[in-house]
């Protein structure tokens, strides 16, 4: 038989020393060494499925540690689960790698997938990677496992009148962006540092998500902005929402920067890559809300309600109560 070729023999390689320490902690994976993973899942559950690229140049810069790319890509797509109330299973991933990258790369990035396992219980079930002249372009897929009958829903059955909810912080992603960008000036050092690390490495609220199961009316995680995210939640359930900008909670560092430049808030508001829970909830579960958000550690907010009116309409109130006249609802992708 003859030799692999270099390339191949370089692909295996790095397979060997990179991805499949990766999946010794998912059976299903089969140690990497099929083209494809085989597992069951538990009776009761149902599986949940997500997926999410991203590209040098596009969702992170290229010069990025790499450590924080393959933070960032896993919590992204543990953010998804979360908002299914999913707890997580097994991912799989693909790498579109320069040939020219270097191996510490390499290295740094698995070792970083590798802490986002062990603190998420996830486990590689397979992938693939190609070379490409560039740019660096990644993709995984999480899956996730949820009781059956209990995966919270984007659509709400219910009429209008529910409040709003969020968990954490809103806006230190989009204001962390422009910082790196270096259109955002005058932040001192602590609080850059605060806004980076949130654009960088968000916090999925995965034991929020399991949490909701039952309370909450409808959920999605915070991608594309508060307003248009919140959006997307009423045009589904039919109906229009408020918010109330002053009931927003912002982190220290972002609460700052805003007092700074009244302006910014309009971008804390339609900024993007926050990852925090946005759902809808019965009024007579603001308590188990509360109790929630005290076993879980992370704050939950009530922002807005829904309302009767035209479909995905939002509203957006300043602290008089007076509308506020935003440039656009938040990121589009085309």
């Amino acid at each position: 038989m003859a030799d692999p070729a270099p390339h191949a023999a370089g692909e295996f390689r790095r397979i060997d020393r990179y991805f499949k320490p990766l999946a010794a902690s998912f059976p299903g994976s089969l140690g990497l060494i099929n083209d494809a993973a085989v597992f069951a899942v538990p009776p009761g559950q149902e599986l949940v499925v997500t997926s999410d690229g991203m590209v040098a140049g596009v969702h992170f810069f290229p010069d990025d540690a790499p450590a924080d790319i393959a933070a960032k890509l896993m919590r992204v797509n543990l953010s998804d689960l979360a908002a299914m109330g999913a707890d997580p299973l097994a991912y799989t991933l693909v790498t579109v790698l320069p040939k020219t990258l270097p191996e510490a790369w390499l290295a740094a990035f698995a070792a970083a997938l590798g802490e986002e396992q062990r603190w998420s219980g996830i486990g590689l079930a397979g992938g693939d990677s190609v070379s490409t002249p560039g740019p660096v372009t990644l993709s995984l897929t999480a899956m996730g496992l949820v009781p059956a009958g209990m995966a919270l829903p984007r659509r709400s059955p219910r009429p209008a009148g529910d409040p709003v909810f969020v968990t954490g912080t809103i806006g230190d992603a989009a204001l962390g962006l422009l910082l790196a960008f270096g259109t955002l000036t005058g932040v001192a050092a602590a609080d850059g540092a605060v806004l980076l690390d949130r654009l960088r490495r968000p916090s999925p609220r995965l034991a929020v998500g399991r949490g909701l199961r039952g309370l909450a009316a409808s959920c999605l995680d915070v991608s594309d902005g508060l307003v248009a995210d919140l959006g997307h939640l009423a045009e589904e359930s039919g109906c229009a929402a408020v918010i109330e900008a002053a009931r927003v909670p912002l982190s220290p560092a972002a609460r700052r920067v805003v007092e700074a430049d009244p302006a910014r808030l309009s971008t804390v508001l339609t900024g993007g890559d926050d990852y925090e829970l946005l759902f809808t909830a019965p009024a007579e579960c603001r308590g188990a809300l509360a109790d929630l958000a005290a076993a879980a550690g992370v704050a939950i907010t009530e922002i807005g309600r829904t309302l009767d009116g035209p479909a995905g309409m939002v509203h957006v109130l300043d602290g008089q109560g007076c509308p506020m006249t935003l440039a656009a609802a938040g990121w589009s992708h085309f």
